[in-house]
């Protein structure tokens, strides 16, 4: 995925300044994306730090749910705080100035941020399925201390396959003389990062997201009610079901456009027909991606009834607050 040299965006996708190919339109889109990622990066932090706030305010003990939404939070947090380098690399024409150790430093930080989010949101939607589906038999498993250790592991999982960044990311010259923050290695590990990124990077997880989800579903639809309250469980699974679904219609096209890559290097579709519009659906599917980091929290606004109450809270600062209810988590 080259359109616009986001040379940045992770090895195990593509290596996007591996070459120096550029769009005809190359100079609108150093005048437009550049905006619009300092824009995202903007809107992002104010809005992801104000949900790590409230989540680490609160006096209350954080539920399971909250502990997995707020390690989301933190890794969109860390892809919004790397996002002015890619804009800037993309404005200088995708020259890099920022030396070597800062080329590795963005790029493994947006692998662990691509890494640690899918399979956080997958762990929420097992959160859920043995809310519902396994409540009886999972319930010493839905512990707020294994949480805490699912994360620290998913964490480690995203540093573990940002590993090849750090080895092979180098800055280098190209044919004319400008440094480029590229991957330094043969096609045989460009195309096993590209499947590794497709199969362990989106398409397990997902498969586990919809198994879960879908069990889900079948169960809120046998029971109308659990514990003593009208929808107790659904107010929650609603933000779960709402943040999941948002990650996937922003990252789906990107990994499809990864897939079409793939095709394209091998010469399995027609680059004279095809490439031009694969070149724009890059783009546009790299936009919707880092969308995501920004969108997260708006939907706490809209679907986190109880998030809100814990935004009142801290303000109101009340004496005695208790959680009611089974699991009014978000």
């Amino acid at each position: 995925m080259e359109p616009i040299h986001f040379s940045m965006i992770t090895t195990t996708t593509k290596a996007w300044s591996d070459n120096s190919t550029a769009l005809p339109n190359a100079s609108l889109d150093r005048n437009i994306v550049p905006p619009y990622m300092f824009i995202v990066c903007a809107l992002g932090l104010l809005g992801n730090s104000f949900v790590l706030l409230v989540f680490l305010a609160q006096k209350d003990r954080l539920t399971v749910p909250e502990i997995y939404l707020g390690n989301l939070a933190l890794a969109d947090f860390v892809l919004l705080v790397v996002l002015p380098f890619w804009a800037m690399e993309i404005r200088k024409n995708s020259v890099w100035r920022y030396g070597e150790a800062m080329c590795k430093i963005v790029n493994s930080s947006v692998t662990v941020n691509v890494y640690t989010s899918i399979y956080i949101i997958a762990m929420v939607s097992v959160d859920r399925y043995l809310a519902l589906v396994q409540t009886m038999r999972a319930r010493w498993l839905r512990r707020t201390l294994y949480a805490k250790v699912i994360c620290v592991v998913m964490w480690l999982w995203g540093v573990f396959m940002s590993t090849p960044i750090l080895v092979y990311r180098r800055v280098n010259h190209n044919g004319t003389g400008a440094l480029k923050c590229k991957m330094d290695y043969g096609p045989t590990w460009r195309l096993a990062h590209q499947i590794a990124f497709s199969v362990l990077g989106f398409a397990l997880p997902v498969v586990v997201i919809v198994f879960c989800s879908g069990a889900v579903i079948r169960a809120l639809n046998r029971r109308r009610t659990v514990c003593s309250d009208q929808g107790s469980e659904r107010k929650p699974t609603t933000l779960v079901f709402a943040v999941t679904t948002l990650f996937l219609v922003c990252w789906a096209p990107y990994h499809v456009f990864n897939f079409l890559t793939i095709l394209r290097e091998h010469h399995l579709v027609d680059e004279t027909q095809w490439g031009h519009a694969l070149n724009i659906g890059d783009q546009v599917a790299v936009c919707m991606a880092l969308l995501n980091s920004v969108l997260n929290p708006v939907l706490y606004v809209f679907f986190g009834q109880y998030f809100w109450k814990k935004v009142s809270f801290l303000f109101r600062k009340p004496k005695h607050h208790h959680r009611r209810g089974c699991d009014r988590s978000v």
